[in-house]
C-alpha cells in the first residue's frame, strides 16, 4: 500500500550526503511519493530540481515565515516562475505565520502570507501553511484573502482543537506528523481521533520532528509509516485503510497521477 509523505525537506543540507540511500529506505517502507517543500528561494529552486530529476518527488515553492523578510518583488517573480513553468511543482508554500520565534517581524510575515495566498489563487495551486502560536491570525488572514480554490494544508497540525475544527470547516486539509507518536501528545491524538478521514494527510517534516522511537535522530520519509501506524491505532482502523485514505486525499489535493 503506497504512502505519500506530503511534507518534507529533502532540499535541506542534512540530506546532501546520502539522498539516494534516504530514497531507497523510503521506497522499502512503502513510500511512493514525497512532496519536498521549499522554505526560501534557494531551497525552492532545489526542490523543483529534485522533482524534475527524481520521479518519486514533487515540489512546493515558497518562503517560510522565518524568512518572510526576504520576499522581495524579484524573489516573488522567481517563485511564481518556478511554479508556473514546472509541472512537478504542485503547491505553493510553505508559508504562514510563526509567532513563536518571530524571526521576521509579524507584519512582514503577514504580508508574505497574504502574497502566497494570492499566488496560490492566481496559479490555481494548493497552499501549504505553517502556523505556530499564530492560529487566530492564520485563519483570519486566510478568510480575508479567500481560500485558494484548489485547497489548503494546515501543515503539522498543532494541539489546538478549535484551530483544527475551524480549519476543517473552512475546507482545509490537515497534515499529521511525528508529534502524534510522542508520549506527551495525547491532546493531539484526541484531535486526530475526531478529524474527518477525508481531510487527513501524512507528513514527516524531515529532517525535523522525528517520530518515536527514533526521536533525537534525523527524520526521513521512511518514518512516515510510523505516523500512519499511530494515526490508524488512534482511530481504531487497519493501517492499510488509513494509508489508502490518506494517499487518496494527497493525490486528489495535489493532482498527482495514480
Amino acid at each position: 500500500m503506497e504512502i505519500v509523505d506530503t511534507h518534507c525537506h529533502l532540499n535541506h543540507p542534512d540530506f546532501f550526503g546520502d539522498l539516494p540511500e534516504v530514497l531507497r529506505r523510503a521506497g522499502d517502507a512503502g513510500v511512493g511519493l514525497i512532496l519536498c517543500a521549499g522554505y526560501d528561494l534557494e531551497s525552492s529552486v532545489l526542490a523543483a530540481r529534485l522533482a524534475r530529476e527524481i520521479s518519486m518527488i514533487r515540489a512546493s515553492v515558497g518562503i517560510h515565515p522565518h524568512d518572510a523578510s526576504t520576499l522581495t518583488p524579484e524573489t516573488l517573480r522567481q517563485i511564481r516562475d518556478l511554479a508556473a513553468e514546472n509541472d512537478c511543482v504542485v503547491a505553493i508554500g510553505e508559508t504562514g505565520l510563526d509567532y513563536y520565534r518571530n524571526l521576521s517581524p509579524r507584519e512582514v510575515q503577514q504580508e508574505s502570507y497574504r502574497t502566497h495566498i494570492r499566488l496560490a489563487r492566481e496559479l490555481d495551486l494548493p497552499l501549504i501553511v505553517h502556523s505556530r502560536d499564530a492560529q487566530q491570525d492564520v485563519l483570519a488572514i486566510l478568510t480575508e484573502e479567500g481560500m485558494p480554490p484548489h485547497g489548503v494544508v494546515m501543515h503539522c497540525l498543532p494541539s489546538d482543537p478549535d484551530f483544527a475544527r475551524r480549519s476543517v470547516e473552512l475546507g482545509c486539509y490537515v497534515g499529521i506528523a511525528g508529534p502524534v507518536t510522542f508520549n506527551s501528545a495525547e491532546k493531539l491524538r484526541e484531535i486526530v481521533r475526531e478529524l474527518p478521514l477525508d481531510r487527513i494527510l501524512l507528513e514527516t517534516d524531515a529532517p525535523y520532528l522525528t517520530p518515536h522511537p527514533y526521536r533525537g535522530r534525523r527524520n526521513e520519509p521512511a518514518y512516515v509509516r510510523l505516523v500512519a501506524e499511530k494515526v490508524a491505532e488512534v482511530r481504531g482502523i487497519p493501517t492499510d485503510d488509513l494509508i489508502a485514505a490518506t494517499t487518496s486525499n494527497a493525490r486528489r489535493l495535489f493532482r498527482l497521477l495514480a
